[in-house]
């Protein structure tokens, strides 16, 4: 069997050969910067393991003849499902690693813009000294927190945010039925409106039509964070940049951006209200690892001739 690791972030394949052992005799990896690279990689291949960045449109896929695509993680927008189901390739997930990492990081980044700790350290660089230029900060005990999206994520963040104090934690979510005590349950816009802190754990629209756009933003409160380590597409940048100038939000911290690499100049205006990390939310040792032993075993299910746990669902 011939596997391929197209577009990974690690340096080496040890985790996948361990799990695949004899089921997979021979490895190639490589970066699938483009359709060429990916079809002069993976041709003959009986299953790709694939990052984020590398696409695999129909055009790809029609000159790949592969068994399964596994995804490293829990998007697919980079795979054409419909095109694959069509080809009789089965495409796979894996959607339940990196939760509390993830959580981690959204609580890390709303810490970090409620004490506005970039402008402070910008500041005491170049030579200034002094807060009032951040003043009024609170402590969370004034502040209330929202989580819009109460799956796995959003639930282990709201957990936190409640640990941290804050004097009222509320969320949104219609498709979940019941929230853990203490939590409120807002429609998105009353969200928006009573929230100091919001973070986004939402799945997303289908079409890429963002959840918060100029009429949501509008409803944010003055001085408010808007946090984002779910999907850049939840954001309307242009209606962000609008708002930031405005004071509200006044701080927005993001994880993801839509397109990834973003263009930083998109926020110039408004740059000392920015705070961005490269889609790492995810990341820590532990939670590499536990993705790519599951990407590994999905791999294996399918080389086997077993139905992989998570599969994506046909369109």
């Amino acid at each position: 069997m011939r596997v391929a690791i197209i577009g990974a972030r690690w340096p080496d394949s040890n985790l996948e050969r361990e799990v695949l052992g004899g089921a997979a005799g021979e490895f190639v990896t490589d970066a699938g910067a483009s359709r060429e690279a990916i079809v002069a990689a993976a041709t003959g291949a009986d299953v790709i393991l694939a990052g984020s960045r590398p696409v695999f449109d129909a055009a790809t896929l029609e000159r790949l003849g592969c068994r399964g695509i596994v995804r490293y993680g829990v998007g697919y927008d980079n795979v054409d499902v419909a095109a694959a189901s069509r080809l009789g390739i089965t495409v796979a997930y894996v959607p339940d690693y990196g939760t509390e990492a993830v959580a981690l990081h959204a609580v890390a980044l709303t810490l970090a813009a409620m004490r506005r700790i970039p402008q402070l350290d910008r500041r005491l660089k170049d030579g200034g000294w002094g807060f009032d230029f951040v003043r009024p900060l609170h402590l969370p005990a004034a502040l209330t927190a929202g989580v819009v999206g109460m799956g796995r994520i959003g639930r282990v963040t709201a957990a936190h945010f409640q640990n941290l104090g804050f004097g009222r934690t509320v969320a949104c979510d219609d498709q979940v039925t019941a929230f853990e005590p203490g939590i409120e349950r807002l429609g998105l816009r009353e969200l928006l409106a009573e929230s100091d802190v919001v973070s986004l754990h939402a799945p997303g629209a289908g079409d890429g039509t963002p959840l918060i756009g100029p009429d949501e933003i509008a409803l944010m409160r003055t001085g408010s964070v808007l946090v984002n380590t779910a999907r850049g597409t939840l954001i309307d940048t242009a209606a962000l940049v609008a708002g930031l100038a405005a004071g509200r939000p006044a701080i927005a911290a993001l994880d993801v951006f839509d397109p990834e690499p973003p263009d930083p100049s998109v926020f110039a205006a408004v740059a000392d209200q920015v705070i961005m990390t490269a889609h790492l939310a995810w990341y820590t040792a532990e939670s590499e690892s536990t993705l790519r032993i599951k990407t590994a075993e999905e791999a294996k299910r399918i080389l086997d001739g077993d139905p992989p746990l998570h599969p994506v669902p046909h369109p």
